[in-house]
C-alpha cells in the first residue's frame, strides 16, 4: 500500500482535510485513516486507508481520490 501521509489534502471534489492519524480498526486490525474537513465546522472522519489512495473516475477523468497537498 502506499504511504499515507500526515497533511493536508484535497478531495477530488475540491474540499480540503488534513490527515491527523492513522489508527487500527479494533475488530479487524485494518489501518485506518483519521481526518478532519477543513471547512464549515471541521468534522472528524476515519476511512479505511485502502480506500485513501484509490483513484476514482468523474464525467471520464480519472482522479486520485485524495491529493496531498503539504503540511
Amino acid at each position: 500500500m502506499e504511504e499515507i501521509k500526515l497533511g493536508k489534502y484535497r478531495h477530488f471534489k475540491g474540499n480540503e482535510y488534513e490527515v491527523i492519524a492513522i489508527a487500527k480498526h479494533s475488530e479487524t486490525t485494518e489501518d485506518m485513516v483519521v481526518y478532519k474537513a477543513l471547512y464549515g465546522e471541521g468534522g472528524l472522519w476515519v476511512r479505511p486507508a485502502s480506500m485513501w489512495n484509490e483513484t476514482v473516475e468523474r464525467d471520464g477523468k480519472v482522479f486520485k481520490r485524495f491529493e496531498y497537498i503539504g503540511v
